[in-house]
């Protein structure tokens, strides 16, 4: 069977092991499927994520363990041609928010995420690629070749009456929640000033978020590292790319849209750029929790070779690497107290399930006498584009009021609250009405006066 991704982690899978009913078809992806032992712990309602769309519907036919049982049926009864336009799996498949969840808290550790994005680019395969997911995966390329047009357009939906019900209907994006405009100005790449850095080089990776849609977490991320003593470069494209101007992808939208052909363009740029840092192995730092760990994680899957491993041990997110540098290597940033009530944080279901809050409460722990609370939540149900496709809005919104967005009304009016994740921050003010910042932000508020 022809695969998208790389499946060969799973070659020995089910050998001497408990596992059973591996579908005839489908080789090792197959195995991947038929991990699940069936525990049913995707059917829980108390702690942790996993499983957003169970928790919002209370079917079983919407947890891993369902999705696992489509797959098993569509692998067995259909040809390999045929087994990915079954209407099983579309229906099984259609409110996974790809949150990674069950990989860390399933017992098996099923990835339904990286089984999800084998079954969208084989689908897209059979029946074409529409083209809202085209617009949605394309996000690097718009911003990086169109970046004017793409805000003009979107400025213009969002503010002309009658424009985001046209969108609605000719591209089933909703029309009941504003598209997230990107700034007026990109990210300003400038490499750290040529003085003394007793602490070392950093590459910061800024990701196509944090490069287009909110420079100003880019740009404090870079004060904070200043601050504490590191010469910071600016992650960027090899000299010899083909399109050295547009800035590094990780590839992120376009494994969430089975798009995997140009992932693996975005993940060969990547391993380019950082060839000689892998040899130097420098630290390489990221803000967007699923923009960094999909480099850690998916990038395996693209069969990019040896280097990809290489690359995953100096690959940190921004709390990460400050809180192993303080646990470490003696960093001690000389902070302020900020004059704020207690904080409310909202974890990424990526910081989640790459085990990163605990990084995030030992970075908060250095501000002098900060205080928050950790809200106890699942899926923020924006999930990338999920939040944005009409048929999938009230989905979304109802992840988000499990506990989300009634913690983010209840803090106090001038309270700080924290989402590293940028759909998250989007879907807490739309659904909130309220502004969460990323943690680079809160850390540049501290930093004492020059």
């Amino acid at each position: 069977m022809k695969t998208f991704l790389d499946w060969s982690a799973y070659d020995t899978y089910g050998i001497g092991d408990a596992y059973s009913g591996i579908p005839a078809t489908g080789g090792n992806y197959a195995k991947a499927v038929a991990v699940c032992m069936h525990s049913r712990d995707c059917q829980n309602t108390g702690k942790g994520v996993m499983c957003p769309s169970y928790r919002i519907t209370g079917d079983k036919a919407h947890s891993t363990e369902a999705r696992v049982a489509a797959f098993k049926a569509a692998l067995n009864d259909g040809g390999d041609a045929h087994a990915f336009a079954d209407p099983r799996l579309d229906k099984a498949m259609d409110l996974c928010v790809s949150c990674k969840a069950c990989k860390k808290e399933c017992p098996s550790a099923v990835d339904m995420t990286l089984i999800k994005t084998e079954y969208l680019a084989q689908r897209h395969e059979i029946k074409g690629v529409p083209t809202r997911t085209r617009l949605f995966g394309g996000v690097p390329e718009w911003t990086g070749r169109h970046r004017g047009l793409l805000r003009r357009a979107i400025l213009l939906r969002n503010r002309v009456p009658g424009l985001a019900w046209l969108t609605e209907r000719l591209l089933g994006i909703t029309a009941r929640r504003p598209i997230p405009e990107p700034a007026p100005a990109p990210f300003a790449a400038t490499d750290s000033a040529a003085a003394e850095a007793p602490r070392g080089e950093v590459i910061l990776f800024v990701d196509t978020f944090c490069h287009h849609f909110e420079p100003e977490v880019a740009e404090a991320a870079q004060q904070v590292l200043e601050h504490a003593g590191y010469h910071v470069r600016i992650a960027r494209p090899d000299p010899a790319d083909a399109e050295p101007d547009r800035p590094l992808c990780c590839g992120r939208t376009y494994l969430t849209t089975g798009m995997v052909e140009k992932a693996r363009s975005e993940g060969k740029r990547v391993l380019a750029a950082f060839e000689k840092e892998i040899a130097a192995q420098t630290p390489i730092i990221g803000l967007e929790p699923s923009c960094l760990l999909s480099l850690r994680d998916e990038l395996y899957s693209l069969g990019l070779g040896e280097k990809v491993g290489a690359l995953g041990k100096q690959l940190f997110l921004f709390e990460e690497f400050l809180a192993r540098e303080h646990q470490n290597r003696g960093l001690r940033l000389q902070l302020k107290p900020l004059d704020l009530p207690r904080a409310v944080l909202h974890g990424h279901c990526h910081q989640k399930a790459f085990g990163v809050m605990k990084a995030t409460r030992k970075v908060l722990g250095l501000i002098p006498g900060f205080s928050y609370d950790i809200v106890e939540t699942s899926c923020c149900g924006m999930a990338g584009s999920f939040g944005l496709e009409a048929e999938h809005y009230d989905a979304s919104m109802l992840m988000a009021e499990i506990a989300l967005l009634p913690a983010m009304r209840a803090a106090a009016e001038d309270a700080p609250l924290i989402a590293n994740g940028f759909s998250c921050r989007h879907q807490i003010e739309h659904g909130a009405g309220r502004k969460a910042r990323h943690i680079a932000l809160l850390l540049r508020d501290a930093l004492p006066a020059a």
